[in-house]
């Protein structure tokens, strides 16, 4: 029986690449349903799919992510994970097509659970901003806080896996920064698929500067998703991220890593953390006995 993959919003739900890769199920949020909605849209896919894997951005409100919580806690059920990720709006969508994609191999729930972990580090994503003057999810210095008020100033931030943050220079400008080419966030060295999405910035510099530089595979546009705005402060952006598209490497790149069994809850995982339980791979070390004057106090004396 397949794992389902679950997320809050459906515009993190991309078009599948192939007709073998399914869906992912929607969790409406507070504002949309009460918690007795809640539970119950949560049964019928853990009835009709046996296991339960939900992305959870870290950007999510404070409401949504206690909502998850509470209904897997009244469900008492060990078969659904909350998996969090750290990566931008666009990129979280790549990943929960990945986890689509291996939901329907024969890896167990567990195994799909931590995988995200692993396949979040072979994303690249980022942003073409207008302006990075209010942008607090990559170290942004005084000079470039400066030329955002310039009129027509635009910056080339890659987030994920390694920050990056350049003005691009208009392609009238003469030398070695002409058009752009030579701040271009440094890409990734395997086959990827190049995704992005417009916002309130009209240029075609993702497809037609980027995508080349980075030797991408394939190009697709999608609509932006509603939070992308918020995530990079402005909505004068084009959000974009590379991942591997053929799920026949993704499967490779997983079932190369050892499997484990988790301590805690038992289900099998990969990497150092379980995706269901959030238990560690190995216990932590025991605390050192307190130190003379800390701690629990010396014992009196009889006399």
């Amino acid at each position: 029986m397949p794992t389902a993959i679950a997320v809050t919003s459906a515009d993190l739900v991309l078009p599948a690449s192939d007709r073998h890769t399914p869906g992912a199920a929607v969790l409406r949020p507070p504002g949309q349903v009460d918690l007795e909605g809640a539970l119950a849209e949560t049964t019928a896919l853990l009835e009709a799919n046996g296991h339960l894997v939900v992305v959870v951005p870290s950007w999510l409100p404070a409401a949504t992510v206690r909502r998850l919580h509470t209904v897997r806690a009244i469900l008492e059920t060990d078969r659904m994970a909350l998996v969090e990720v750290d990566l931008p709006p666009l990129a979280v969508a790549l990943l929960v097509r990945q986890l689509r994609q291996l939901s329907v191999c024969e890896f167990s729930p567990g195994v799909i659970a931590s995988a995200a972990r692993l396949l979040s580090h072979y994303i690249y994503a980022g942003a073409l901003l207008g302006s990075v003057a209010r942008l607090d999810r990559v170290p942004v210095g005084l000079k470039a806080h400066a030329r955002s008020w310039s009129p027509g100033a635009q910056f080339a931030v890659l987030a994920h896996p390694t920050p990056h943050l350049a003005r691009l220079v208009p392609p009238a400008s003469s030398g070695a920064h002409a058009g752009g080419a030579a701040v271009l966030p440094p890409g990734p060295g395997f086959v990827t698929h190049l995704t992005f999405a417009r916002g309130q910035l009209a240029s075609d510099w993702v497809a037609g500067e980027l995508a080349p530089a980075w030797q991408v595979a394939g190009v697709m546009e999608n609509p932006l998703p509603a939070d992308s705005a918020a995530w990079w402060a402005t909505p004068k952006l084009v959000e974009f991220a590379a991942a591997i598209p053929d799920p026949s490497v993704l499967y490779q790149l997983v079932a190369s890593v050892r499997r484990e069994e988790c301590r805690w809850c038992g289900m099998e995982l990969i990497g150092d953390r379980c995706g269901f339980c959030s238990a560690p791979l190995t216990a932590p070390p025991p605390a050192p006995p307190p130190a003379a004057g800390q701690g629990a106090a010396p014992p009196r004396s009889r006399l």
